[in-house]
This record gives structure tokens, sequence and C-alpha cells, in this order.
């Protein structure tokens, strides 16, 4: 009944994306269809933590941003004027402060080894702390002033292929989450969710502010795709309309690829020995716990996870859009968004959180243009009518978005609360 029931499912969205493509035009459609198969990948990411292990994880543009930060980093040329300044000695220096202050805090950590304990060895840590603050920024300020006014304006890339950065994108989103998980994942899940979103804000600040690094609200623009472009296909004789098409198509081919591999190996572990640990600890972690399962270790392994694939999930859009604009992430957009397609789609299921992805993505991408639709129609049958026409029908339709997720969340947790796709758990006599 499962299967029947997910066949007819994803039948039902393949029609529903054709009927749409048949309106937009191909070019169209294959632009939602990239965006939506990379929400799809960040879904399963989110699937990962809050489905197998129940963590509530609302720092999920925090781990987009870091994504889009990599890729920008790793495949925009490079920047030529900073590295024929003074720049990468400057935060060279930054780098060695960074160092030194890490092993001094290391050490007043662990001074209990020499003899140091109890409240000694925290005030030591707190002193450490202080004087690695001050040091670091005695050095890293300078650097950044420096680059922001005579070296370039800003550090640029190191213009390796795209895909390095996806799977830099991946890395550093897990070496994130591996600090956030040993910070955080000892607190009840509410205020994990409360941490989550405050790490998520400080990430945002960071990356909007840092020039230096990310140039900030100035964006970086463009980022190159890993597959050929528009304008290579036109240089090859390609029409301008048929070249945006065959482009699109091959960087949803490369996503798709990556996001069948990843969903295939979460499947396969989650069906294991591992998965039924995992839904073990997320049902009752205590009766876990006393079976001798290390609880804090394996919900921090399924948050590492899961934020690679959000990280390498983000790293894709930015890809995709070819601009980098950390002023332009918002919570709704990149956070309550993607906990609506898993809810929708259904926890601890992946083909539900594909499902849920793909779904809320284009219901949310439509829902503006068909409400500028519709209110067109009402404002000239009302203007005739000699009622007037509707005032600000951009921004009303633009609004439109939130209420039509409302209902769609409204609709499917009144007949599907466990979601359209829900999980099916395996029992054994």
């Amino acid at each position: 009944m499962t299967l029947h029931r997910t066949a007819t499912l994803f039948a039902g969205l393949f029609v529903l994306f054709t009927v749409i493509g048949l309106f937009l035009g191909a070019a169209n459609i294959s632009l939602l269809l990239v965006q939506s198969f990379a929400y799809a990948l960040i879904a399963l990411g989110l699937n990962i933590q809050w489905g197998y292990g129940g963590l509530f994880n609302f720092g999920i543009m925090g781990m987009l941003m870091l994504g889009g930060a990599a890729v920008t980093f790793v495949s925009f040329p490079v920047n030529a004027a900073f590295w024929g300044s003074d720049g990468p000695m400057l935060l060279g220096r930054a780098l060695l402060a960074f160092a030194g202050g890490f092993v001094l805090v290391w050490g007043a950590r662990h001074a209990d080894r020499v003899g140091v304990r109890g409240g000694w060895k925290t005030a030591l840590t707190v002193l450490a702390w202080i004087v690695a603050y001050i040091v670091y920024r005695s050095q890293i300020d300078p650097a950044a002033a420096y680059i922001e006014t005579e070296g370039g304006g800003w550090i640029g890339g190191l213009g390796l292929h795209p895909v390095l950065g996806w799977v830099f994108g991946g890395v550093l989103a897990a070496g994130v989450a591996f600090v956030v998980g040993r910070i955080c994942l000892g607190l009840r899940t509410d205020y994990l969710a409360i941490a989550t979103i405050g790490i998520s804000e400080i990430i945002r600040a960071l990356l909007k502010n840092m020039d230096w690094l990310t140039r900030g609200t100035l964006t970086v623009s463009p980022i190159p795709w890993p597959t050929p472009i528009p304008q290579n296909l036109q240089a090859q004789g390609i029409s301008i309309a048929d070249s945006f098409i065959y482009a699109r198509l091959g960087f949803l081919s490369l996503v798709i690829v990556i996001l069948a591999i990843a969903f295939f190996f979460v499947q396969r572990a989650y069906g294991g020995p591992w998965g039924r640990m995992m839904r073990a600890i997320r049902d009752n972690h205590v009766a876990a716990a006393s079976m001798g399962k290390n609880v804090t270790r394996r919900q921090l392994e399924i948050f590492i996870l899961g934020s690679v694939l959000m990280g390498i999930g983000g790293a894709m859009l930015v890809s995709f859009q070819q601009i980098y604009d950390p002023g332009a992430y918002q919570p709704i957009n990149h956070t309550f968004l993607i906990w609506v397609m898993v809810i929708v789609g259904g926890a601890g299921n992946n083909w539900g959180a594909v499902f849920g992805a793909l779904l809320i993505y284009i219901t949310w991408m439509i829902s503006d243009p068909v409400a500028q639709w519709l209110f067109n129609g009402i404002s000239g049958w009302s203007t005739d009518m000699g009622w007037g026409p509707i005032p600000e029908i951009q921004s009303r339709a633009s609004q439109m978005r939130v209420f039509v997720l409302g209902v769609v969340i409204t609709i499917a947790l009144r007949y599907a609360p466990r979601g359209l796709i829900p999980e099916v758990v395996k029992r054994e006599a």
C-alpha cells in the first residue's frame, strides 16, 4: 500500500511539473527543477537530523550560507590584486594568532593534567579566552582594514572547479556542525532549537559583515558553473533559447546524480542496524543509553551528516544562481520552508522528504505569478464595475506565498499528520 501511494504521489507530481512546464516553457521549468532538486538534498539533510534523530535544527540558513561562501571561495577567479599586496602576509599573521589562541585555550582546558583544578582551572580558562581573543583581534582587524582599502577589496577565490567548492561546502558545514553539536546536543530539544537559531544568526552576521572575505552586501558574481553555461553553448552555434534549456538540463543532471548517490547511501544506512539504533535513540534515548549506546555521539553523527548535505545543497544553489549575496538569506526562505518540506512530505521517510521538497518548492514559486494573474483579472473586473483597481498587486501577490504555504500545511496536517509519505518501520516478530 505504501509503495503504491508513493508511486501515485510521484506520478501526480510529474504531471504537475509537466503542466507547469507547458505554461512556463522548457527554460523556466528546467530552472525550477534545478532549484527543487537542490532543495530536495537540503530537505534530505534535515530529515536525517529530525526524522532520524529527533533533533530540532532551526539553523539551516547558517549551513546554506556556509555552503555558498565555500563554493564562492573555491570556484571564483583569483583576485590578483589581493595576492600581489601585503594582504596574504597579514592574513597569515592572523591565522598564526588564531592558532596560538587555540593552543592557549586548549592548554587551559587541560590544565588539570599539571595539577590546576577547580576554580583555578576555570579562571585560567576564562583568562586564556580573553588573551586569545585580544591577540587574534589585534591581527585580524588591521588585516581586514588593509584588504578592504588597499589589498584588492577582498581576497577573491581560488579559481578551482565548482564541484570542489560543493565538497568544501559540505566539509565546512560539517566542521561547524561538529563544534555546534559538541556544545548544544546536551541541551533539551527546545533549547537546542533556540541555540541553533542563534548560531545561524551569528553566521549570517559574520558573513554579511566580513567584506574582506565575502564582499558582504556588495555580492559576488558571476560564480562559475560546473557544467557549460548558456554562453558556451551559444558560442558553439546553439540558439539562445535552446542554450538555456540545454545548459540547465546539464546542471540538473549533475544535481540529480549527487542527490541519487546521497539518497542511496542514506537509505541503505537507515534500513540497517544503524537505522534501527537511531530510531531507538529518537524514540527513547534513556532506554537506548541504558543499553550501552552513546546517545550524544550518535546524535552528533547525524547532526554532522545532515549538515553536510545542507552545505552541499547551499553551494549548489549559489553556483546555479551565479551570485552570492549574504544579505539575501532569510529564515522564512532558508529554514522555515525546508521544515515545511519535511513535515508535509513525511519525517523519517527519505522518499517523503524528496517529495515534500519538490512539491513545496514548486508551490512556493508558482503561487506568486498565479496570484498576480488572479489579482489582475479581479482588478480588471472591479474596475469595469466602477469599484476601482486593486492597489499594489505585486506586493500582495508576494504575500500570498505565505498564505498558500499556510493552507498547504493546514490541509496536510489535517489529513496526513505524519506526512504524505509517512515513515514505515518494519517490525519482526
